[in-house]
């Protein structure tokens, strides 16, 4: 059996400009008055898939209930609706809704980045330390809603992850949060980073899912949440920018890793107060374990930063 481990670590890659979510802001939208409306960039059950799309219903507007002194004029409103007693959660997502069954927490139903379609995929080759959101979310105080981001390679990869998707996932936010009292609320939630024994994905994409219940069905019907200013935070910017990703890696149970990069070049690690930890070409440093602590790491005059909890 394949098994993966989860990495308490930040890998932090450095770039010409920090990528964002397109549209993140709510302000632009598809359709605006049909039933088939939803925010540019973003799906809904009306942009869906599966044998049960014909019964696909309108679970997402745009609304203006904006929060107080936001930028923009517009956000997204989901809800829930429930059929004969069932209760479909709304749900809004980058990737595309598949559904494939009546009973909601049936593996025939899940969101997925449909990768060869840029209207139901997202592109992302670096990777943020975590994302933030503001929401206002009516529902029984018992309830909780869903934010479920997955960073992955080259894959059309599964929410929920299934046995197929899990090689290709980089990292993942997950929040499950409870009502808001009427009011807006702003979250955050870090990456965890997993990783395959002997395999590194490379980020390419990020399928990122908003949904009215952390329950596949659960809640109950007009259970809602407003949706503003989706973005991904990038916390070690300040430290300096590269031309191109670096893709250094640590484990806290194999040590210090790389994917595609040249052995022969020389890997500085400083503490984060400038003092030098180790030196040495890059095949020597592999599998290097390092004490809990933030750390520079110098390679081919670029820099990266690491935390080991």
């Amino acid at each position: 059996m394949k098994q993966f481990y989860t990495l308490n670590l930040l890998f932090l890659s450095f770039f010409s400009s920090a990528q964002q979510i397109s549209n993140g802001n709510m302000e632009s939208w598809d359709n605006l008055g049909l039933t088939t409306e939803e925010p540019s960039n973003w799906n809904g059950f009306k942009s869906g898939t599966g044998g049960l799309v014909s019964f696909g219903s309108q679970q997402v507007e745009q609304s203006t209930a904006i929060r107080p002194n936001a930028s923009g004029a517009y956000c997204a409103r989901i809800w829930s609706k429930s059929t004969l007693g069932i209760v479909a959660n709304g749900a809004l997502t980058l990737g595309q809704i598949n559904m494939g069954s009546t009973t909601a927490s049936s593996p025939l139903n899940y969101n997925y980045s449909k990768t060869s379609d840029t209207l139901f995929s997202e592109p992302l080759t670096v990777v943020p330390d975590s994302i933030v959101f503001w929401a206002k979310y009516t529902a029984a105080s018992s309830q909780q809603a869903r934010m479920h981001a997955i960073i992955h390679d080259n894959y059309d990869a599964h929410d929920p992850i299934d046995a197929a998707s899990q090689p290709h996932v980089v990292a993942r936010a997950e929040l499950n949060y409870s009502p808001t009292a009427g009011s807006w609320a702003r979250f955050s939630s870090p990456f965890n980073y997993e990783v395959q024994v002997g395999l590194m994905p490379v980020p390419e994409f990020i399928l990122l899912t908003f949904a009215t219940n952390k329950n596949p069905g659960g809640g109950a019907a007009n259970d809602e949440v407003l949706l503003d200013d989706i973005e991904l935070i990038y916390n070690a910017s300040s430290l300096g920018e590269l031309s191109s990703p670096v893709q250094l890696y640590y484990s806290t149970l194999h040590g210090l890793m790389s994917k595609d990069l040249s052995l022969d070049a020389e890997l500085s690690i400083y503490s984060i107060s400038g003092q030098l930890v180790k030196k040495g070409i890059l095949s020597q440093m592999i599998g290097k374990t390092l004490p809990s602590g933030q750390y520079l790491l110098n390679y081919l005059g670029e820099s990266q930063k690491l935390f080991i909890p």
